[in-house]
């Protein structure tokens, strides 16, 4: 990893994204929880990127609050984009995983990269602001 690159758990995303979809009633199983990295990525590692669009994730470090402290959680937000599904999966995940974690959430990146190209780099026509 480059030097001066944060870690996972030291990002800290703009707003929040809430489990699950607010049209769907939480026992329709659309937060699916893991106890491991290896379980997420065993069900959803492979799958389609194009298919399954991950548009945002989150690695969450519980402050720590007397004897036990929990796991590190990384959430990853879905679009399932054939049927127009919105869904969240949480893992542990721990240290040692993050290099797994973080190259697979970059190949992903590149998926919504390539969605967003025509605009990320084109000139300001006309001299537009926001």
């Amino acid at each position: 990893m480059a030097s001066g690159t944060p870690r996972l758990w030291e990002t800290d995303h703009p707003y929040y994204c809430t489990e699950g979809n607010y049209y769907a009633r939480p026992v329709d199983g659309l937060h699916t929880l893991y106890d491991s990295w290896a379980a997420f990525h065993a069900e959803w590692g492979d799958l389609d990127p194009d298919l399954n669009l991950v548009f945002r994730w989150d690695w969450h470090r519980p402050d720590p609050d007397g004897d036990e402290v929990p796991p590190d959680t990384l959430k990853v937000f879905w679009v399932l984009q054939r049927k127009a599904i919105l869904r969240s999966t949480e893992c542990v995940v721990t240290e040692a995983d993050e290099p797994a974690v973080r190259a697979w959430l970059a190949e992903r990146a590149r998926t919504v990269r390539a969605i967003w190209e025509p605009l990320l780099d084109a000139p300001n026509p006309a001299g537009v602001t926001s």
